[in-house]
């Protein structure tokens, strides 16, 4: 394709390509977008559009409420505690 360069795709890639590589690496990329281009041409206007081929449904349990942690629960494997709270690095940006 003469639009396509592939020494400006490897740079944006931080890939370093010898000629040769960028020769074989070209003639490959070409080919891919050719199949691309074919599938322009396919009349897609009766498919309805979908976000998966399969219908997916999330299984989810009811959101029921039920008794919380005892504070002696919670901090059990807490890896570091002081005072009753849970001791965390400081990050300071």
């Amino acid at each position: 394709m003469s639009d396509f360069d592939i020494h400006y795709v490897a740079k944006l890639a931080r890939v370093g390509l010898t000629a040769d590589e960028a020769s074989h690496l070209g003639s490959q990329l070409e080919g891919i977008l050719g199949y691309v281009a074919q599938l322009k041409e396919v009349d897609v206007s009766d498919v309805e559009a979908t976000a998966h081929a399969y219908p997916l449904v999330n299984v989810t349990r009811p959101d029921e409420p039920r008794a919380p942690l005892s504070h002696d629960e919670a901090m059990r494997n807490a890896p570091a505690q002081a005072g009753g709270l849970f001791l965390v690095p400081k990050i300071v940006e």
